[in-house]
C-alpha cells in the first residue's frame, strides 16, 4: 500500500512538472506575442544546449518593403540568368552566321571558278570556230587559184599553216564529193618539202 502511494505521488509530481512547463511555455509565447519579451532569445540557450540548429533570422525582416526587396532581388537574379541565356544564344547565332558566310563564300568561289572555266571554254571554242572559218575561206581562195600560183604562195608559209589549209581543203572536198587539190599541190612542190608535209599530215591534228 505504501509502495502504491509512492508511485502515485511520483506520477502526480511528473504531471505537475509537465503542467508547469506547459504553462510556462504558453506564458512565454503569449508575452512574446504581446511584445514584452523575445521568445527566440529566451529559448536559444536551451536549444544550443540541446545542439539544435536554429534558422538564422532574416536581416531587416521587419523593415518596410522587405518583401518587395526580396522580390526585386529574385527578379534581378532571374533577369541575370535570362541575359546569360540570351548571350549564349546570340553567340551561337553568330557562330552559325559565320559558318554560313564561309559556306556562301566557298560556294561563290566555286561558281566564279566554274564561270571562268566556262568563259575560257567558250573563248577557245569561238577561236576554234573563227580559225576554222578563216581556214575554210583561205582554202577556197587557194582552190580558186591556178595550182602553180597556189603552190608558190603555200611554199612561203609556215608548215603548220600549210597543213591546216590542206586538211581543210580535203574536208571541204569530202563534204562536196569532189576531188581534193591537196595531192596535186604536193606534186608541184619540191620533193623534200612535199615529203616533209606529207609526214606531218599523217600525225594527229593539233588543237
Amino acid at each position: 500500500m505504501a509502495r502504491f502511494k509512492a508511485v502515485r505521488s511520483g506520477s502526480t509530481i511528473v504531471l505537475l512538472i509537465l503542467l508547469i512547463l506547459a504553462l510556462g511555455l504558453g506564458g512565454v509565447i503569449w508575452f512574446d506575442y504581446l511584445g514584452f519579451l523575445d521568445a527566440r532569445k529566451l529559448v536559444s540557450p536551451v536549444l544550443s544546449l540541446l545542439n539544435i540548429n536554429q534558422p538564422e533570422p532574416l536581416e531587416n525582416a521587419d523593415a518596410p518593403g522587405f518583401l518587395d526587396q526580396e522580390r526585386i532581388k529574385m527578379q534581378q537574379e532571374e533577369l541575370a540568368l535570362r541575359m546569360e541565356e540570351l548571350d549564349n544564344r546570340e553567340n551561337n547565332i553568330r557562330n552559325e552566321e559565320s559558318e554560313l558566310t564561309q559556306m556562301r563564300e566557298a560556294l561563290e568561289e566555286r561558281e566564279n571558278a566554274l564561270a571562268d572555266k566556262e568563259k575560257s571554254f567558250n573563248d577557245r571554242l569561238k577561236q576554234y570556230d573563227n580559225r576554222n572559218a578563216n581556214l575554210r575561206q583561205t582554202s577556197q581562195y587557194f582552190v580558186g587559184m591556178a595550182p602553180d600560183a597556189a603552190v608558190k604562195r603555200l611554199e612561203v608559209m609556215d608548215d603548220q599553216d600549210i597543213i591546216d589549209i590542206m586538211r581543210m581543203t580535203e574536208a571541204i572536198a569530202q563534204e562536196e564529193g569532189a576531188a581534193s587539190m591537196v595531192s596535186y599541190w604536193l606534186s608541184l612542190m619540191e620533193p623534200d618539202k612535199a615529203a616533209n608535209l606529207s609526214r606531218k599530215m599523217l600525225k594527229k591534228p593539233e588543237d
